[in-house]
């Protein structure tokens, strides 16, 4: 009887390592789809968007600066702002565009 009994729980001790490790790896998954997916997709619009900007586009700065594109280079910007004043700004502060944007009122 205490044989059998040591062999049972040996069998259960295999089987439940695996079966340990089964919710922490449901978490990652879950992780993976609901947050880190997400933010990769929105990273590679933002990219995209970047990439695509032309002469003329209105633009948001990270800082707030809303502006138009005058020139754009590899890794800057040159955009006008308010009175005929040029800013160059990196490309990665640049975060939206304002074509579509409702003129607060």
């Amino acid at each position: 009887m205490n044989t059998l009994f040591i062999a049972l729980q040996q069998q259960s001790t295999a089987g439940g390592g695996f079966m340990s490790f089964v919710p922490l790896i449901l978490i990652i998954v879950v992780f993976w789809f609901f947050m880190i997916r997400p933010q990769m997709k929105r990273q590679k619009e933002l990219k995209n968007f970047r990439d695509s900007l032309k002469k003329g586009d209105k633009i948001v700065t990270t800082g707030g600066i809303y502006g138009k594109v005058q020139e754009i280079g590899d890794y800057y910007i040159i955009m006008e702002v308010e009175g005929q004043n040029h800013l160059k700004v990196d490309k990665s502060a640049v975060i939206k565009d304002m074509t579509d944007a409702v003129p607060a009122k």
